[in-house]
């Protein structure tokens, strides 16, 4: 991972939230919220919440949870605090390698696409497993490898064709990067965690438009910046050519497509 694959500024986390919120993250925040049905009222933490979308799942699902939402980049977290219906639930800039929170004070820690983004993987494990009451609960997804959700791979197609030198990009090298099980599960151990499932959910994303998509990718991501490094004032070109490959292989526009996640379930055991 590059020093900017973790950063999500400027006009980013509004291009994000609506051009690929409803088409891919909206789906596993529904599934990740029925997963933890019966949670009750106790306290749950989100780490990296970004922009709120599994955030507004978690308060419409558990109205009597306590939430806290957390992230390290400051713009998401203001995007996601502005959103309506999410009154009650307490906002606060946090790294997820180094919670500010008390030994065991949550029941719950929830992540959603966000430890792909973090430098030392077990080092976050060991700190949900710390804020974790006793059979508490760590439940977080990532996304699978690039050749199972086609419609990225389609678009790093139409990128790669632009710039055949760029060796990786951003969407295979950090969110699709790191969906191997044996090492998901080699990073729990680490931690001192075992997962009781290590599952593969493939769900549809309901694309609104081709174009929107490849905006939300090309502009509403950390790959803006890289793009914007190989050709200076070629952003516009790159997204038109992702969003033409898109609507070649899918139409312009509405459509689903595949997609297909790891999610994650560990229950903390303390002795």
């Amino acid at each position: 991972m590059t020093q900017n694959d973790a950063v999500f500024a400027g006009s980013i986390p509004q291009l994000y939230d609506r051009h690929l919120g409803p088409a891919l993250f909206a789906p596993y925040a529904a599934d990740l919220a029925v997963r933890l049905a019966g949670f009750g009222g106790g306290r749950l933490l989100e780490t990296a919440a970004g922009t709120g979308i599994v955030t507004a799942a978690l308060a419409a699902a558990l109205p009597d949870a306590a939430i806290v939402a957390t992230d390290l980049n400051q713009p998401m977290l203001d995007h996601a605090a502005a959103k309506p219906g999410l009154d009650r639930v307490e906002f606060r800039q946090a790294d997820a390698m180094a919670l500010p929170f008390p030994d065991r004070s949550f029941d719950a820690v929830v992540c959603q696409f966000g430890v792909m983004f973090m430098p030392d993987r077990p080092a976050a494990y060991r700190e949900a497993a710390r804020v974790l009451r006793g059979g508490g609960r760590f439940l977080f997804n990532v996304w699978s490898p690039v050749p199972e959700n086609p419609v990225v791979a389609v678009l790093l197609r139409a990128l790669s064709a632009l710039h055949p030198r760029q060796e990786s990009w951003f969407l295979e090298r950090t969110p699709h990067g790191h969906g191997d099980p044996a090492a998901i599960a080699a990073d729990l151990a680490a931690a001192g965690l075992t997962a009781e499932a290590i599952g593969t959910r493939v769900l549809p994303s309901p694309v609104a438009s081709a174009a929107g998509l490849a905006m939300g990718f090309c502009q509403g991501t950390p790959m803006r910046a890289e793009i914007e490094a190989l050709e200076p004032g070629g952003l516009d070109r790159a997204t038109a050519a992702a969003a033409a490959a898109i609507a070649a292989e899918y139409g312009p526009g509405p459509f689903e497509a595949p997609m297909s996640a790891r999610v994650v379930e560990v229950t903390l055991r303390r002795r």
